[in-house]
């Protein structure tokens, strides 16, 4: 599967983390419009700059002319995250982490949450930001875990059940309807975690330090 990875225009990710992914097969990173000026700022090229351009600087622009391939659209029914994601589904990225997708802005922070379960049967998407990384599931998941792990589990609805074994709090075919019941701050107690899911899909988040130990493999 082709991956890839993705800078928005929110928080500036830790180069760590990028150069950590690079290494490891996220190689090719994409830019939407205003995230290329922090690629800029942690010096990295970015392959693709994509969006409608109202956010990225010109001297950023001037910087990655030669070097990045830049997309202007100029529609507005859909976001740069979405316009970039598309972009790259094109070219056959099956999966992508994203980071910068979270800031000052709540509205953008929570579209581009919602973005993942929007193109969640056309590409994976990962949010990495700081210290955690988020993921949307359905059906039967496993994942490896350090004991004491921190594991959050979130639903959107009543239809949606999920079983668990593995964590401090089990989860028993409850639903998690957003708003009104959550799993949060679960610990793994060994080992291994496995979510069963059924009738839609969830979030999970983990620690990104953990996933990093595990050549970033969020779940099986």
């Amino acid at each position: 599967m082709k991956k890839c990875q993705l800078i928005a225009n929110g928080d500036l990710p830790a180069k760590v983390h990028l150069d950590y992914l690079a290494g490891i097969g996220y190689r090719q990173i994409f830019c939407a419009d205003g995230g290329a000026n922090s690629a800029s700022k942690l010096n990295i090229i970015p392959d693709y700059i994509i969006g409608d351009l109202d956010s990225v600087y010109p001297e950023v622009i001037l910087r990655f002319i030669n070097n990045s391939t830049i997309i202007k659209y100029r529609r507005q029914d859909d976001t740069d995250v979405e316009k970039a994601l598309k972009y790259m589904i094109k070219l056959g990225f099956g999966e992508v982490v994203l980071s910068g997708a979270t800031g000052d802005r709540l509205d953008h922070s929570f579209c581009n949450m919602g973005i993942v379960l929007k193109f969640f049967d056309r590409i994976k998407i990962y949010i990495l930001h700081k210290t955690s990384v988020l993921a949307a599931f359905t059906g039967k998941i496993r994942m490896k875990t350090i004991p004491g792990e921190t594991i959050s589990v979130y639903g959107f609805d009543d239809k949606t059940k999920i079983s668990s074994k593995g964590l401090k709090y089990p989860l028993k075919n409850i639903s998690l309807p957003f708003g009104k019941k959550e799993s949060t701050s679960n610990e793994a107690l060994g080992s291994e975690v496995t979510l069963d899911i059924s009738g839609g899909e969830i979030f999970v988040i983990r620690e990104v330090e953990n996933l990093v130990n595990n050549d970033f493999i969020f779940a099986d």
